[in-house]
Formats: structure tokens, C-alpha cells, sequence
């Protein structure tokens, strides 16, 4: 498999669903090969779902959807066991967790209780019920999407939650000429539905660990240890990066690195990533009047390079 070929295979057969957003399919992309979770926060309507499920079938892998309500209970999720007279025993039921691919649709329209079912799943990649341990497929990968806070029936996902996610992205309104082309009836949904498999499990997995033997120089990896003290120094954020985070910005930013066909990190590969990857984890402090985003950017251009 020649992974720069493969990876450009990927990112064209999206372009062809997600016309108009390269920039968030490849964050996408990266967001699996780094083995990470994905959180698409944006309005309703503009392809969150249609950017998951196409992900989904373009790495050929098995797919599973739950649409979060608030009257959603985490054994929806996990599953039950039922009583078999045949058997004559419980019989256990597995819920949609157990897939290669989740897609939580609108994750904060359930309430907490049901969003820290998942906690467990994304993080150790299993499920416990009813005092058993089960192992979930490989891969594992949470695709969620969550609508702005502000609009009625949302709960906002707690901090512990958010950190399971490797990245947040937000797709924001079509350009004008791709809006032309739904609007002129060429539906994204149908298209998504005849995108064939370009990978596997395997190919997958493949290219994972390519990911993983991409080159981060002692220099790059100061670098990121000055970006994560600049998260703790009070100046931008409430509280800083954990260690966790930085691990997760490093993985990130070496499959960036591939996704870009080189086999090193540069700093732009941080730099692309950064608020992507760390943004849905902080807080800005009161009085800085930005985004969490905006001030990550703010905060990449005040800590220099060496």
C-alpha cells in the first residue's frame, strides 16, 4: 500500500461528498489515523451526519448510528440481556456501541447519565454490563456531533467528556457554488450511499502505524511543550493542557504530518492542528473577549518558534 497515494484516494473520494470543505475532511482523516474521536459541532442541517457516514464508508468499516435524545438510557447503548426460555438463560443483546464506528448524533441532546455511558467505551474500548467486561470491535472510533449550546434541549458535554475527544471541528454554510448543487437538487445523502470501500480494517491499521513512526524532532517537541505551558500560564485559558493533552497533540500532529505526505512533524502540522485538538478542552479567561479558537490562534502567534 503507498500511503501518500492511498491517503489522497481518501481526501478526493470526500472532496466529492463534502464539496467546499477540504479543510475539515482532512482533519477528518487525520483525526482517525491518529486513532482519536471526532466531535462535529455546528447547526443543524450543513453535513455532520453526511461527513461521518462518509467517513465511515470510505475507511470500510462498520458503521452504527444513534440519534441522542433526551430519554435515551445507557443501555440503549450498551445493551441488555433477555431472558431466553429456549436457553433457558439470559441472553445478552448487544447494543450499537459494539462497532467500528459510532456516529452519537446530536450527543448533547441526551443527559449526562447517558453521555457517561460512553466515557468508559472511548476511553478503554470496552463496556461493562451487568458486571461483565466486553471488549468492543477494532477499531473503535466515536464520530459525534452536537448542536451550539445555546439552542433548547442541549446539555453541555462535561469536562471529562470533551477530553476523550481528540478533535473538534466545526463545518460551518456551504460556499455558494456548493450550496448551488444541493439547492439544484444533487443530494449529498444519495452520493454518500454509492461511495465504495478504499480501505479496511487492515489498511487501516497500516496506516496507523505509519502514523505512529512519523519523525518528531527534540526542537518540534519543545515547541509543543512551550504552546502547552503558554495553556497554563493564566494569560489565555482558566486552566491549562493535561499531559494527556499533549500526548494526544503530538499523535495528532504526526498524522497530520502524514496525511501532508511527509515523514517528519513541522511546526505548521501544530500548528494546524492545535485548535482543533485543544480548543474544546479550555476555557478562555473572562475578560480576553475571543472564542476558545480565536484564542488559540492568539496564542500560536505569541509563543515564538525557537
Amino acid at each position: 500500500m503507498e500511503v501518500t497515494k492511498t491517503i489522497n484516494t481518501v481526501l478526493n473520494q470526500l472532496n466529492t461528498v463534502m464539496a467546499g470543505k477540504p479543510e475539515q475532511v482532512r482533519d477528518g482523516v487525520t483525526c482517525l489515523l491518529a486513532g482519536g474521536h471526532l466531535l462535529i459541532e455546528d447547526v443543524p442541517g450543513v453535513g455532520k451526519t453526511t461527513l461521518a457516514h462518509a467517513l465511515a464508508r470510505t475507511f470500510g468499516l462498520q458503521f452504527s448510528r444513534v440519534q441522542f435524545t433526551a430519554d435515551l438510557m445507557p443501555s440503549d447503548l450498551s445493551g441488555v440481556s433477555v431472558y431466553d426460555r429456549g436457553q433457558e438463560k439470559f441472553v445478552f443483546h448487544p447494543g450499537p456501541v459494539f462497532a467500528q464506528v459510532l456516529l452519537a448524533d446530536e450527543i448533547n441532546r441526551a443527559s449526562p447519565k447517558t453521555q457517561s455511558a460512553l466515557l468508559e467505551a472511548m476511553e478503554e474500548k470496552q463496556v461493562t454490563v451487568e458486571g461483565a467486561t466486553r471488549p468492543l470491535p477494532w477499531p473503535f472510533f466515536v464520530i459525534a456531533t452536537q448542536n451550539p449550546h445555546d439552542q433548547l434541549g442541549t446539555y453541555a458535554l462535561p469536562e471529562s467528556q470533551l477530553d476523550r475527544f481528540l478533535m473538534r471541528i466545526s463545518l460551518g454554510y456551504p460556499e455558494r457554488a456548493a450550496e448551488r448543487e444541493l439547492l439544484a437538487g444533487h443530494g449529498r445523502r444519495d452520493l454518500v450511499e454509492m461511495l465504495p470501500a478504499v480501505l479496511n480494517a487492515t489498511d487501516l491499521a497500516a496506516l496507523q502505524e505509519a502514523a505512529g513512526q512519523v519523525h518528531v524532532a527534540p526542537p518540534l517537541l519543545d515547541y509543543v511543550q512551550d504552546l502547552v505551558a503558554a495553556t497554563r500560564s493564566g494569560r489565555w485559558f482558566l486552566q491549562g493542557l493535561s499531559p494527556r493533552a499533549g500526548i494526544a497533540l503530538v499523535r495528532a500532529a504526526r498524522a497530520a504530518a502524514l496525511v501532508s505526505g511527509r515523514d517528519y512533524v513541522a511546526p505548521d502540522d501544530v500548528q494546524a492542528i492545535l485548535p482543533q485538538c485543544v480548543a474544546h478542552r479550555m476555557i478562555p479567561v473572562g475578560d480576553a473577549g475571543r472564542g476558545a479558537v480565536e484564542q488559540v490562534r492568539a496564542m500560536i502567534d505569541a509563543v515564538p518558534l525557537a
